[in-house]
């Protein structure tokens, strides 16, 4: 190892460490993905992107044998289980439970989860007649919530902004958007981001920690104005990175 010497003491100090490339990412190929909540659209169309692009996945649902069915309607090896077997079963865990039913679903699997890498992709909405509107958590945010909840677990938060209905469309070859991430260790969070880039088109993008997660999750509502507006299904693309 090069050095170099430090004018103060005369002592070697020791080489800067060469910066590491933001896209290098780790193969998650061999992981198995569970889906809470995947008997769900956003959940269903997740199940259905990774297991496309050959991940093992495993649907959770409170009642196994619905699991088993939307698994079943899915093929492509995807298995289903309750909630408990799927967190079990998991390398990786997204949550993809609806906002109301998010910290009962959590707390009731908080043995099955502890040591896991917990990817929360839930968006708390609410709706009234001018559309949807951002709720804030007691905690921050949904991703927030989950790791106050989770505490033996590895939280992290992404895939808030995919459109179900271009998840789970057959003929949608490449779903063509970015997919925020955001955790708060880098190698959490480059997992969550590897994962994301097995699905054509998609790429994973670093957006901060689980502080910042709030904002994300409450662009949601945003989008669902856009797709309203122009009767499409609109994802995001960071630019410059």
């Amino acid at each position: 190892m090069t050095s170099t010497t430090d004018s103060t003491t005369g002592d070697a100090a020791p080489a800067p460490k060469p910066v590491r490339d933001p896209w290098e990412l780790p193969d998650v190929s061999g992981l198995v993905v569970g889906v809470l909540g995947g008997t769900g659209d956003q959940g269903r169309g997740l199940a259905y992107r990774l297991a496309r692009a050959g991940q093992k996945v495993i649907i959770g649902s409170r009642a196994a044998e619905r699991a088993r069915s939307a698994a079943a309607e899915l093929g492509l090896g995807v298995e289903g289980a309750d909630n408990a077997e799927c967190a079990r079963r998991s390398d990786i865990v997204i949550v993809a439970v609806p906002w109301d039913g998010h910290a009962k679903t959590l707390e009731s699997l908080r043995e099955e989860l502890a040591g896991k890498l917990v990817v929360d992709c839930v968006n708390p909405l609410g709706f009234d007649k001018k559309g949807a509107y951002a709720l804030k958590p007691e905690e921050g945010s949904a991703a927030e919530q989950a790791a106050a909840l989770l505490p033996d677990s590895r939280v992290t938060a992404a895939f808030h902004h995919l459109s179900a209905v271009l998840l789970q469309d057959p003929e949608v070859e490449e779903i063509d958007t970015d997919v925020m991430v955001l955790g708060e260790v880098r190698a959490d969070t480059d997992l969550v981001q590897a994962l994301a880039a097995r699905i054509p088109g998609m790429r994973g993008v670093f957006a901060g920690r689980l502080r910042n997660a709030h904002q994300v999750e409450s662009l949601v509502a945003n989008l669902i104005s856009v797709n309203r507006r122009y009767k499409a299904h609109a994802g995001l693309r960071v630019t410059d990175v």
